[in-house]
């Protein structure tokens, strides 16, 4: 590629500060000042933390059950995790950046990228919005501001860093960026992981600013066009734009381990079927449908005195649908072609495949499309979930009991989105 032109570009970044621990500290106050951590599905290992937990040397990915007894003797105040409550914090974060930039670009459920150019001051407007999310949805977020992406994700990293900052950070110049680089790693820097800085450090480069002093071409030959853009990005030309509207998805998955080892084919029938009315419902919601789904079910790799196991089967079906019925019994056909008895089994999931648009299919010359009594029954029975709760209408064969199901034992109310959680003062 030839080096990009440089535009009157401004990028900031936003991101929540330890957005889960903030999540849960919104409306259980004894929790502000102490040691907050959150953990994975099935309540596995943490995957966020506050700061008061970060200062007890606690790391992402630490197991629950072997932290359990320092956990407690430190006084960590334990979560499981509330996605019902995130989805719904971020939503509100997201309309409120919404008001302070003509573009806007949600990168994951706890960022956002906004386009800042033309604006007198994008500092002071940068932390009139930081207030103003904080007043409005409770959620600390911290702010990097510069002319490319990769930069803005820099300076957002130092103002979490730098007290002085006051949570916002402009690199506005080429001295600017020339100090934050300095500060930091190499695998600090935006998609650069641990495998490609050990690639990097082989040819020389060992630091930020080494990158940005690159040859593009060189990179490019050694990298490929992704790294040639990291490099002018480092430099203050960009590269990346904002993606106001997000791609049509490729794939739709709906996958959990067990909170105990599946043995059971009636069991793990139960488990595919929910795990397939959960996909059915997200393709709903985004106005999809699926011609293919791929079940799969795999043991506990981490148990190696276990026998190992791990089938899949994909279920191609005769017309594009999002019927939840009809899903159910294609999965359950194609787990049945994968199941072997003997084996304890610690996940399964469904992956649908081939996404269409409903609103535009063609019909097919020899295969009805759904009914549109079909249609609209699964239009009333998502909309009562929604209103009453997920799950309150649902189908025999995603079962009742639900044995299965993942560990959430330390699980915070659903504070925002049910009427029976709201929090009593």
């Amino acid at each position: 590629m030839e080096a990009p032109k440089s535009a009157s570009c401004l990028f900031a970044l936003v991101d929540c500060n330890n957005f889960y621990a903030s999540c849960e500290r919104l409306f259980q106050l004894e929790l502000r000042g102490k040691p907050v951590v959150v953990l994975s599905n099935n309540d596995g290992c943490v995957i966020a933390r506050s700061n008061e937990a970060k200062a007890l040397g606690i790391v992402m990915g630490d197991p629950w059950h072997l932290r359990r007894k320092d956990f407690e003797k430190w006084g960590v105040i334990v979560r499981s995790s509330n996605y019902t409550l995130y989805g719904d914090i971020s939503g509100r974060v997201m309309r409120t950046l919404s008001n302070f930039t003509p573009e806007l670009e949600i990168y994951s459920i706890d960022e956002a990228f906004l386009n800042l150019a033309g604006f007198a001051d994008p500092e002071e407007h940068s932390r009139v919005m930081r207030a103003t999310v904080l007043q409005w949805t409770g959620i600390p977020v911290s702010v990097g501001i510069a002319p490319t992406k990769v930069l803005a994700k820099v300076a957002n990293r130092l103002s979490k860093k730098d007290p002085a900052s006051g949570g916002v950070m402009m690199l506005a110049d080429e001295a600017a960026q020339t100090a934050a680089l300095a500060k930091i790693e190499l695998t600090d820097v935006w998609g650069i992981a641990t495998r490609m800085a050990a690639r990097l450090n082989e040819l020389g480069i060992r630091t930020p600013l080494e990158l940005r002093a690159a040859d593009p071409k060189k990179v490019r030959s050694s990298f490929g066009v992704v790294m040639e853009r990291m490099v002018y990005e480092l430099r203050g030309v960009s590269c990346l734009s904002l993606e106001e509207h997000s791609p049509d998805r490729q794939n739709i998955m709906a996958s959990r381990s067990f909170g105990r080892p599946v043995e059971d084919l009636d069991e793990m029938r139960e488990a595919v079927a929910a795990y397939m009315s959960r996909a059915a419902e997200k393709m709903r919601r985004q106005g999809l449908v699926t011609a293919a789904i791929t079940v799969f079910v795999n043991t506990n790799r981490f148990r190696v005195e276990d026998a190992q196991y791990y089938g899949t089967q994909t279920v191609r079906l005769p017309v594009a649908t999002a019927d939840t019925a009809k899903l159910i019994r294609a999965a359950d056909q194609g787990l049945r072609r994968i199941w072997r008895p003997g084996f304890s089994y610690k996940k399964a999931g469904v992956m649908c495949l081939d996404l269409h648009r409903a609103d535009t299919l063609q019909n097919s010359l020899f295969h009805q499309p759904d009914d549109p009594g079909r249609v609209e029954l699964m239009r009333l029975m998502d909309g009562l979930n929604k209103r009453f709760g997920r799950g309150k209408v649902h189908f025999a064969a995603t079962g009742t009991k639900q044995e299965w199901k993942l560990r959430a034992e330390h699980m915070s109310a659903r504070y925002t989105t049910n009427l029976k959680e709201l929090l009593r003062v």
